[in-house]
Protein backbone atom coordinates (compact mmCIF):
# COMPACT_ATOMS: atom_id res chain seq x y z
CA UNK A 1 0.00 0.00 0.00
CA UNK A 2 0.96 3.60 -0.52
CA UNK A 3 0.40 5.35 2.80
CA UNK A 4 0.24 9.04 3.72
CA UNK A 5 0.01 10.60 7.18
CA UNK A 6 -1.79 13.72 8.41
CA UNK A 7 -1.61 15.64 11.68
CA UNK A 8 -3.42 18.81 12.74
CA UNK A 9 -0.19 20.85 13.02
CA UNK A 10 3.40 20.48 14.17
CA UNK A 11 4.02 23.46 16.44
CA UNK A 12 5.32 21.64 19.53
CA UNK A 13 6.49 18.20 20.62
CA UNK A 14 3.81 16.94 22.98
CA UNK A 15 1.49 13.96 23.28
CA UNK A 16 -0.08 14.27 19.84
CA UNK A 17 3.29 14.54 18.15
CA UNK A 18 4.51 11.46 20.02
CA UNK A 19 1.62 9.52 18.52
CA UNK A 20 2.49 10.86 15.07
CA UNK A 21 6.12 9.86 15.65
CA UNK A 22 5.22 6.28 16.53
CA UNK A 23 2.81 5.94 13.60
CA UNK A 24 5.43 7.37 11.25
CA UNK A 25 7.97 4.78 12.44
CA UNK A 26 5.49 2.11 11.36
CA UNK A 27 5.03 3.75 7.95
CA UNK A 28 8.56 4.46 6.64
CA UNK A 29 8.81 6.95 3.80
CA UNK A 30 5.23 8.22 4.04
CA UNK A 31 4.64 11.93 3.37
CA UNK A 32 3.03 14.00 6.12
CA UNK A 33 0.27 16.59 5.64
CA UNK A 34 -0.24 19.31 8.28
CA UNK A 35 -2.05 22.62 8.48
CA UNK A 36 1.15 24.41 9.50
CA UNK A 37 4.64 23.42 10.66
CA UNK A 38 7.25 25.12 12.82
CA UNK A 39 10.44 23.74 11.28
CA UNK A 40 12.38 24.35 14.48
CA UNK A 41 10.32 21.63 16.18
CA UNK A 42 12.03 18.26 15.90
CA UNK A 43 9.68 15.26 15.83
CA UNK A 44 12.13 12.37 15.47
CA UNK A 45 9.87 10.05 13.50
CA UNK A 46 9.17 12.62 10.78
CA UNK A 47 12.39 14.65 10.64
CA UNK A 48 13.40 13.16 7.26
CA UNK A 49 9.91 13.13 5.73
CA UNK A 50 8.40 15.41 3.13
CA UNK A 51 5.98 17.59 5.08
CA UNK A 52 3.20 19.29 3.11
CA UNK A 53 1.56 22.38 4.62
CA UNK A 54 -1.53 24.43 3.79
CA UNK A 55 -1.84 27.90 2.32
CA UNK A 56 -1.56 29.27 5.87
CA UNK A 57 2.21 28.99 5.48
CA UNK A 58 2.14 32.20 3.43
CA UNK A 59 0.82 34.27 6.35
CA UNK A 60 3.56 36.18 8.21
CA UNK A 61 4.22 34.99 11.78
CA UNK A 62 1.76 32.14 11.33
CA UNK A 63 3.49 30.24 14.15
CA UNK A 64 2.13 32.86 16.58
CA UNK A 65 -1.35 33.30 15.12
CA UNK A 66 -2.43 29.95 13.67
CA UNK A 67 -4.92 29.22 16.45
CA UNK A 68 -6.46 32.70 16.16
CA UNK A 69 -7.09 31.98 12.47
CA UNK A 70 -9.35 29.03 13.30
CA UNK A 71 -12.17 30.27 11.01
CA UNK A 72 -9.74 29.95 8.07
CA UNK A 73 -8.76 26.37 8.86
CA UNK A 74 -11.56 24.61 6.91
CA UNK A 75 -10.80 26.65 3.78
CA UNK A 76 -7.07 25.93 4.11
CA UNK A 77 -7.70 22.20 4.64
CA UNK A 78 -10.05 21.98 1.63
CA UNK A 79 -7.27 23.39 -0.56
CA UNK A 80 -4.79 20.70 0.48
CA UNK A 81 -4.24 17.75 -1.87
CA UNK A 82 -3.36 14.15 -1.08
CA UNK A 83 -2.35 12.30 -4.28
CA UNK A 84 -5.07 10.10 -5.71
CA UNK A 85 -2.78 7.05 -5.77
CA UNK A 86 -2.53 6.98 -1.96
CA UNK A 87 -4.23 3.82 -0.71
CA UNK A 88 -4.44 4.70 2.99
CA UNK A 89 -4.35 7.98 4.89
CA UNK A 90 -3.71 7.71 8.63
CA UNK A 91 -4.56 10.97 10.37
CA UNK A 92 -3.65 11.97 13.92
CA UNK A 93 -6.18 14.62 14.82
CA UNK A 94 -7.40 16.78 17.69
CA UNK A 95 -8.74 19.49 15.41
CA UNK A 96 -10.02 19.56 11.81
CA UNK A 97 -7.36 17.87 9.63
CA UNK A 98 -9.62 14.83 9.29
CA UNK A 99 -11.44 16.94 6.65
CA UNK A 100 -8.53 16.84 4.19
CA UNK A 101 -9.83 15.88 0.69
CA UNK A 102 -9.05 12.37 -0.57
CA UNK A 103 -9.40 10.48 -3.82
CA UNK A 104 -12.16 7.86 -4.22
CA UNK A 105 -9.82 4.91 -3.69
CA UNK A 106 -8.11 6.27 -0.57
CA UNK A 107 -9.21 4.81 2.75
CA UNK A 108 -8.96 6.98 5.87
CA UNK A 109 -8.16 5.81 9.41
CA UNK A 110 -8.30 8.62 11.96
CA UNK A 111 -6.50 8.32 15.28
CA UNK A 112 -8.64 10.80 17.19
CA UNK A 113 -7.08 12.42 20.26
CA UNK A 114 -10.41 14.17 20.79
CA UNK A 115 -13.19 15.89 18.89
CA UNK A 116 -12.01 19.51 19.20
CA UNK A 117 -12.94 20.56 22.70
CA UNK A 118 -13.16 24.25 21.85
CA UNK A 119 -16.04 23.47 19.46
CA UNK A 120 -18.01 20.82 21.29
CA UNK A 121 -17.87 21.39 25.04
CA UNK A 122 -15.16 23.69 26.40
CA UNK A 123 -15.73 26.82 24.33
CA UNK A 124 -16.22 29.05 27.37
CA UNK A 125 -12.83 28.05 28.79
CA UNK A 126 -11.04 28.65 25.50
CA UNK A 127 -12.69 32.06 25.13
CA UNK A 128 -10.79 33.21 28.20
CA UNK A 129 -7.51 32.84 26.30
CA UNK A 130 -7.97 36.06 24.33
CA UNK A 131 -10.56 38.50 23.04
CA UNK A 132 -9.81 37.45 19.46
CA UNK A 133 -10.39 33.77 20.29
CA UNK A 134 -13.67 34.65 21.99
CA UNK A 135 -14.90 36.62 18.96
CA UNK A 136 -13.88 33.84 16.56
CA UNK A 137 -15.70 31.15 18.52
CA UNK A 138 -18.81 33.28 19.01
CA UNK A 139 -19.13 33.98 15.31
CA UNK A 140 -17.85 30.85 13.60
CA UNK A 141 -18.48 27.89 15.95
CA UNK A 142 -21.61 26.67 14.16
CA UNK A 143 -19.88 26.51 10.77
CA UNK A 144 -16.78 24.91 12.24
CA UNK A 145 -18.84 22.22 14.00
CA UNK A 146 -20.64 21.51 10.71
CA UNK A 147 -17.32 21.10 8.91
CA UNK A 148 -15.97 18.87 11.67
CA UNK A 149 -19.07 16.65 11.77
CA UNK A 150 -19.20 16.24 7.98
CA UNK A 151 -15.48 15.45 7.89
CA UNK A 152 -15.98 12.74 10.51
CA UNK A 153 -18.60 11.04 8.32
CA UNK A 154 -15.98 10.57 5.57
CA UNK A 155 -13.56 8.71 7.85
CA UNK A 156 -13.60 4.95 7.23
CA UNK A 157 -12.42 3.92 10.72
CA UNK A 158 -11.86 5.80 13.96
CA UNK A 159 -9.30 4.91 16.60
CA UNK A 160 -9.89 6.70 19.91
CA UNK A 161 -7.13 7.41 22.42
CA UNK A 162 -9.32 6.39 25.38
CA UNK A 163 -12.76 5.07 26.27
CA UNK A 164 -13.59 8.64 27.32
CA UNK A 165 -12.83 9.90 23.81
CA UNK A 166 -14.59 6.94 22.21
CA UNK A 167 -17.76 8.02 24.00
CA UNK A 168 -17.27 11.58 22.75
CA UNK A 169 -16.77 10.37 19.16
CA UNK A 170 -20.07 8.52 19.46
CA UNK A 171 -21.84 11.50 21.03
CA UNK A 172 -20.61 14.18 18.62
CA UNK A 173 -19.99 12.27 15.38
CA UNK A 174 -22.38 9.31 15.79
CA UNK A 175 -19.47 7.00 14.90
CA UNK A 176 -18.04 3.91 16.54
CA UNK A 177 -14.34 3.63 17.32
CA UNK A 178 -11.72 1.23 18.63
CA UNK A 179 -9.56 2.30 21.58
CA UNK A 180 -5.77 2.21 21.32
CA UNK A 181 -4.14 4.11 24.15
CA UNK A 182 -1.37 6.55 23.14
CA UNK A 183 2.31 5.70 23.61
CA UNK A 184 4.16 6.75 26.76
CA UNK A 185 7.93 6.54 27.08
CA UNK A 186 7.81 4.49 30.27
CA UNK A 187 11.44 3.40 29.86
CA UNK A 188 12.62 6.98 30.39
CA UNK A 189 11.76 6.88 34.11
CA UNK A 190 13.20 5.18 37.20
CA UNK A 191 10.81 4.07 39.93
CA UNK A 192 13.49 3.31 42.55
CA UNK A 193 14.57 6.81 43.59
CA UNK A 194 14.02 8.09 47.14
CA UNK A 195 10.96 10.28 47.62
CA UNK A 196 11.17 13.88 48.82
CA UNK A 197 8.68 16.07 50.67
CA UNK A 198 6.90 17.79 47.79
CA UNK A 199 4.07 17.04 45.42
CA UNK A 200 4.13 17.85 41.71
CA UNK A 201 2.02 19.46 39.01
CA UNK A 202 3.23 19.31 35.40
CA UNK A 203 0.87 21.08 33.04
CA UNK A 204 0.16 23.82 30.60
CA UNK A 205 -1.19 26.62 32.80
CA UNK A 206 -4.49 27.05 30.99
CA UNK A 207 -7.93 27.66 32.56
CA UNK A 208 -9.42 24.25 31.73
CA UNK A 209 -6.48 22.44 33.39
CA UNK A 210 -7.84 23.64 36.79
CA UNK A 211 -4.41 24.08 38.36
CA UNK A 212 -6.08 26.74 40.52
CA UNK A 213 -7.69 23.91 42.51
CA UNK A 214 -4.28 22.45 43.38
CA UNK A 215 -2.74 25.85 44.19
CA UNK A 216 -5.61 26.72 46.52
CA UNK A 217 -5.55 23.30 48.21
CA UNK A 218 -1.80 23.30 48.89
CA UNK A 219 -1.89 26.92 50.02
CA UNK A 220 -4.56 26.02 52.58
CA UNK A 221 -2.61 22.96 53.70
CA UNK A 222 0.71 24.79 53.88
CA UNK A 223 2.36 21.91 52.02
CA UNK A 224 4.97 22.18 49.31
CA UNK A 225 3.77 21.98 45.72
CA UNK A 226 6.09 22.33 42.71
CA UNK A 227 4.38 23.56 39.53
CA UNK A 228 6.23 22.95 36.25
CA UNK A 229 4.75 24.58 33.17
CA UNK A 230 3.67 27.94 31.83
CA UNK A 231 0.69 29.54 30.15
CA UNK A 232 -1.97 32.22 30.25
CA UNK A 233 -3.04 31.40 33.83
CA UNK A 234 0.39 31.73 35.44
CA UNK A 235 0.00 35.30 36.74
CA UNK A 236 -3.39 34.51 38.23
CA UNK A 237 -2.08 31.33 39.87
CA UNK A 238 0.89 33.17 41.34
CA UNK A 239 -1.46 35.81 42.75
CA UNK A 240 -3.47 33.22 44.73
CA UNK A 241 -0.51 31.03 45.78
CA UNK A 242 0.95 30.90 49.26
CA UNK A 243 4.67 30.59 50.11
CA UNK A 244 4.69 26.79 49.80
CA UNK A 245 3.88 26.91 46.07
CA UNK A 246 6.91 26.99 43.76
CA UNK A 247 6.48 27.93 40.07
CA UNK A 248 9.34 26.70 37.91
CA UNK A 249 8.00 27.53 34.45
CA UNK A 250 8.89 25.30 31.53
CA UNK A 251 11.78 22.95 32.22
CA UNK A 252 13.93 20.57 30.15
CA UNK A 253 13.16 16.89 30.29
CA UNK A 254 15.98 16.05 32.71
CA UNK A 255 14.49 18.43 35.29
CA UNK A 256 10.98 17.10 34.69
CA UNK A 257 12.17 13.50 35.06
CA UNK A 258 13.97 14.27 38.32
CA UNK A 259 10.81 15.78 39.80
CA UNK A 260 8.67 12.83 38.66
CA UNK A 261 11.12 10.38 40.23
CA UNK A 262 11.39 12.15 43.60
CA UNK A 263 7.95 13.69 44.24
CA UNK A 264 5.76 12.26 46.97
CA UNK A 265 2.72 12.33 44.65
CA UNK A 266 1.60 13.71 41.31
CA UNK A 267 -1.47 15.96 41.33
CA UNK A 268 -3.88 15.99 38.39
CA UNK A 269 -6.93 18.24 38.94
CA UNK A 270 -8.19 18.61 35.34
CA UNK A 271 -10.14 16.48 32.89
CA UNK A 272 -8.02 15.11 30.05
CA UNK A 273 -8.98 12.88 27.15
CA UNK A 274 -6.19 10.49 28.14
CA UNK A 275 -3.50 12.26 30.15
CA UNK A 276 0.10 11.20 29.56
CA UNK A 277 1.55 12.84 32.66
CA UNK A 278 -0.27 10.57 35.17
CA UNK A 279 1.18 7.58 33.33
CA UNK A 280 4.67 9.12 33.41
CA UNK A 281 4.25 9.70 37.15
CA UNK A 282 3.30 6.05 37.67
CA UNK A 283 6.25 4.96 35.52
CA UNK A 284 8.37 6.92 38.03
CA UNK A 285 6.78 5.08 40.96
CA UNK A 286 4.72 8.07 42.15
CA UNK A 287 1.05 7.73 43.10
CA UNK A 288 -1.44 10.05 41.39
CA UNK A 289 -4.08 12.24 43.04
CA UNK A 290 -6.62 12.90 40.28
CA UNK A 291 -10.09 14.29 39.75
CA UNK A 292 -12.47 11.39 39.14
CA UNK A 293 -13.17 12.00 35.45
CA UNK A 294 -11.72 11.60 31.97
CA UNK A 295 -8.77 9.46 30.98
CA UNK A 296 -7.37 9.23 34.52
CA UNK A 297 -10.11 6.72 35.29
CA UNK A 298 -8.54 4.42 32.68
CA UNK A 299 -4.92 4.75 33.77
CA UNK A 300 -4.98 5.09 37.58
CA UNK A 301 -6.11 2.21 39.82
CA UNK A 302 -7.73 3.55 42.97
CA UNK A 303 -5.90 2.67 46.20
CA UNK A 304 -3.22 0.80 44.19
CA UNK A 305 -1.59 3.46 42.03
CA UNK A 306 -3.43 6.58 43.16
CA UNK A 307 -6.47 8.26 44.70
CA UNK A 308 -9.40 10.20 43.28
CA UNK A 309 -11.36 13.20 44.51
CA UNK A 310 -14.98 13.82 43.57
CA UNK A 311 -15.25 17.56 42.93
CA UNK A 312 -12.93 20.14 41.39
CA UNK A 313 -12.65 22.04 44.64
CA UNK A 314 -9.78 22.68 47.02
CA UNK A 315 -11.58 21.01 49.91
CA UNK A 316 -12.21 17.81 47.93
CA UNK A 317 -8.57 17.71 46.87
CA UNK A 318 -7.40 18.32 50.44
CA UNK A 319 -9.32 15.28 51.62
CA UNK A 320 -7.56 13.11 49.01
CA UNK A 321 -4.12 14.58 49.82
CA UNK A 322 -4.62 13.83 53.51
CA UNK A 323 -5.71 10.29 52.65
CA UNK A 324 -2.30 9.72 51.01
CA UNK A 325 -0.90 9.31 54.50
CA UNK A 326 -3.17 6.33 55.17
CA UNK A 327 -2.58 4.33 51.97
CA UNK A 328 0.58 2.40 51.16
CA UNK A 329 1.64 2.54 47.50
CA UNK A 330 4.15 0.10 46.02
CA UNK A 331 6.35 1.86 43.41
CA UNK A 332 6.88 -1.43 41.58
CA UNK A 333 3.12 -1.98 41.24
CA UNK A 334 2.66 1.62 40.17
CA UNK A 335 5.27 1.23 37.46
CA UNK A 336 3.77 -2.08 36.35
CA UNK A 337 0.50 -0.29 35.65
CA UNK A 338 2.29 2.38 33.58
CA UNK A 339 3.99 -0.23 31.42
CA UNK A 340 0.60 -1.14 29.97
CA UNK A 341 0.89 2.10 27.98
CA UNK A 342 4.44 1.66 26.63
CA UNK A 343 5.68 2.34 23.11
CA UNK A 344 5.73 -1.39 22.33
CA UNK A 345 2.19 -1.87 23.59
CA UNK A 346 0.96 1.02 21.42
CA UNK A 347 2.63 -0.37 18.32
CA UNK A 348 1.29 -3.86 18.93
CA UNK A 349 -2.28 -2.67 19.40
CA UNK A 350 -2.15 -0.15 16.57
CA UNK A 351 -0.82 -2.66 14.04
CA UNK A 352 -3.28 -5.34 15.10
CA UNK A 353 -6.18 -2.92 14.86
CA UNK A 354 -5.22 -1.93 11.31
CA UNK A 355 -4.75 -5.60 10.37
CA UNK A 356 -8.16 -6.38 11.78
CA UNK A 357 -9.61 -3.88 9.29
CA UNK A 358 -7.63 -5.39 6.43
CA UNK A 359 -4.70 -2.96 6.39
CA UNK A 360 -1.62 -5.05 7.11
CA UNK A 361 1.41 -2.73 7.13
CA UNK A 362 4.81 -4.18 6.13
CA UNK A 363 6.08 -3.25 9.60
CA UNK A 364 3.53 -5.64 11.15
CA UNK A 365 5.50 -8.82 10.52
CA UNK A 366 8.85 -7.04 10.81
CA UNK A 367 8.14 -5.86 14.36
CA UNK A 368 6.01 -8.73 15.61
CA UNK A 369 6.74 -11.85 13.55
CA UNK A 370 5.40 -14.09 16.30
CA UNK A 371 1.91 -12.57 16.33
CA UNK A 372 0.74 -13.86 12.96
CA UNK A 373 -2.54 -12.82 11.42
CA UNK A 374 -5.14 -11.46 13.79
CA UNK A 375 -8.64 -12.80 14.15
CA UNK A 376 -11.76 -10.86 13.28
CA UNK A 377 -12.70 -10.82 16.93
CA UNK A 378 -9.69 -8.80 18.05
CA UNK A 379 -10.49 -5.75 20.17
CA UNK A 380 -7.68 -3.41 21.00
CA UNK A 381 -8.92 -1.83 24.18
CA UNK A 382 -6.53 -2.37 27.08
CA UNK A 383 -8.43 -3.91 30.00
CA UNK A 384 -8.11 -1.91 33.22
Amino acid sequence: MKIALAHHWIMSYRGGERVLEQIAELCPGSDVYVLTHDRTIDVPGVRDRKIHTSLLKHIPRIDQFYKHLLPMHPHAIRRMQVPSDVDLLISSDASLIKGIPLGPQTKHVCYCHSPPRYLWELGSDYKRASRLTSLALDRFSDGLRKFDFESAQNVDHFIANSIFVSDRIRNYYNRDSTVVYPPVDTMAFDATKAREDFDLVLSELAPYKRIDVAVEAYTKLGRRLVVIGDGSERKHLESIAGPTIEFKGRQPFDVVRKHFETCRAFVFPGIEDFGITPVEAQASGAPVVAFRAGGALETVIENETGLFFEQQTADAMIAAIEMLETVSFDPARTRQQAERFSFDEFRRQFLQTLANWGYQLPSYQNLFPSIGMVSGNFHSTVPI
